[in-house]
């Protein structure tokens, strides 16, 4: 066997590893439960009820749910992939503070709750919350899902076809895959890859008004993810996008206003 057979050879061999590795672990390269990046100093205001609600293969999710105006709209808010609720408090103020009902739940995996997260599992969780509202007395046409992050392509998939409030989508991307060939331009994705969390096979099939923000220096989904979700959607549709703003976008008083907004169109 000649040298530069014998270097193929090894190169192929530790290419295949590659591979293999990041089949059986890809998962612990997508979901990041354990990392908290967004913690701030502010406090939950209104003291919303701790509850646990009951999803698919005995997981209960550790939620928080404020509901003190059956007359407004309740926000569903499934959150990012890093994080905690603690996290999103700043976010879950402003919903208070517009006189919105919320619902924020943690997913399996993450925040203390039982189970692997994995793209069919993130669903059940999200169906199971809405299931939960409804029994509540919440009506579906009273609920606007809003979406965060890894939370959009869920947000995507149980608003498909329904007749909820309004759909929020905050720095959305087309697809796990394509972020993964961001990352990992050397592998096959497109072929092992397991949880695809394809937004855009589902733009198509939301009917309900829809707010898409991203910004334009987001460093982790690219901005143009978010423009091509938000130009494939073909129904009533707004945009949030800023020209400086990264990832994690800021919640300042021009997104308040954009958020605001929206809200006051809904019926």
């Amino acid at each position: 066997m000649g040298l530069k057979v014998k270097i193929f050879v090894g190169l192929l061999a530790v290419y295949l590893l590659a591979v293999l590795v990041m089949y059986f672990l890809q998962r612990t390269f997508l979901y990041f439960p354990d990392v908290d990046n967004y913690l701030t100093e502010e406090k939950i205001q209104g003291a919303p009820d701790i509850v646990y609600i009951d999803s698919k293969e005995n997981i209960q999710l550790y939620s928080w749910f404020h509901f003190k105006n059956p007359a407004a709209k309740t926000v569903l808010f499934l959150h990012g992939n890093a994080g905690t609720l603690n996290s999103r408090i700043y976010k879950l103020n402003y919903f208070r503070d517009l006189g919105l009902n919320y619902l924020a739940i943690s997913w399996r995996g993450f925040s203390g709750n039982k189970g692997e997260p994995t793209e069919k599992g993130l669903y059940e969780d999200a169906y199971s919350a809405l299931t939960w509202l409804n029994q509540r007395g919440v009506d579906s046409n009273k609920i606007v899902i809003y979406g965060e992050s890894l939370g959009t392509g869920i947000a995507l998939e149980v608003s498909q076809y329904q007749d909820y409030a309004g759909l929020i989508l905050e720095s959305p991307y087309t697809s796990i895959v394509d972020m993964g060939r961001i990352s990992f331009p050397f592998l096959p994705i497109k072929f092992i890859l397991k949880d695809r969390f394809d937004s855009m096979k589902k733009t198509k099939n939301i009917e309900i008004p829809t707010l898409v923000m991203h910004g334009k220096k987001d460093s982790l989904v690219p901005f143009y993810m978010g423009q091509k979700v938000y130009d494939s959607l073909v129904t009533e549709k707004y945009s949030y996008f800023v020209d400086d703003d990264d990832h994690m976008m800021r919640f300042d008083s021009s997104m308040k206003n954009a958020l605001g907004g929206f809200f006051n169109k809904l019926d």
